[in-house]
């Protein structure tokens, strides 16, 4: 089995709720960077990781009404970062 174990400049970790999204920033060596509580709409969340496009790492609790998370934005590629439930 085969696991994924790239260095990234940044780790993000997303708790979803309904009005609200938890992010949490982390740099490579596990200071924090940004811990905000932002409101829910999709264009919230991708202006504040828009400075961190292409360096992220981002891993998301989501339930289904969430898809949009993985799939709203074409500019966030497997490439340049990484979403998944």
């Amino acid at each position: 089995m085969n696991f994924y174990n790239n260095m990234h400049p940044y780790y993000c970790g997303i708790d979803l709720h309904t009005i609200s999204l938890y992010v949490f920033i982390l740099d490579k060596n596990g200071k924090k960077v940004l811990h905000k509580e932002i409101k829910a709409p999709p264009d919230k969340l991708l202006d504040l990781l828009s400075s961190y496009i292409r360096n992220v790492v981002v891993r998301v609790e989501y339930m289904h009404c969430w898809y949009w998370a993985a799939t709203k934005d074409k500019s966030f590629s497997a490439s340049e970062s990484s979403f998944s439930s």
